[in-house]
């Protein structure tokens, strides 16, 4: 099932179907990640786990990769009841 939820995750991607959130970009910022290294995360990252928003039920997942740079990075991504892609923050591990 994460192999489906990857794939559709990637896909939004590809097809830049996505958008960062107020939050996201502060943390890309402070971190100096480029939306590429964001995206290349994404597209050669796995997923490492599934939560549940507590408040909302929605589904978010943790994708771990490698930035452009080699450095390890975590995304926390959701997607949205539009079929759009929310990236919800990404951080330096």
């Amino acid at each position: 099932m994460l192999r489906r939820v990857l794939t559709r995750i990637r896909d939004n991607v590809r097809n830049h179907r996505y958008i960062v959130t107020s939050h996201g970009r502060k943390e890309m910022n402070d971190d100096e990640l480029s939306i590429f290294d964001l995206e290349h995360v994404i597209l050669t990252g796995e997923i490492v786990e599934r939560q549940r928003d507590r408040a909302t039920l929605e589904l978010k997942y943790r994708v771990e990769g490698e930035s452009l740079d080699g450095e390890l990075l975590e995304v926390v991504v959701k997607i949205s009841s539009t079929g759009m892609l929310v990236i919800l923050t990404v951080y330096k591990l």
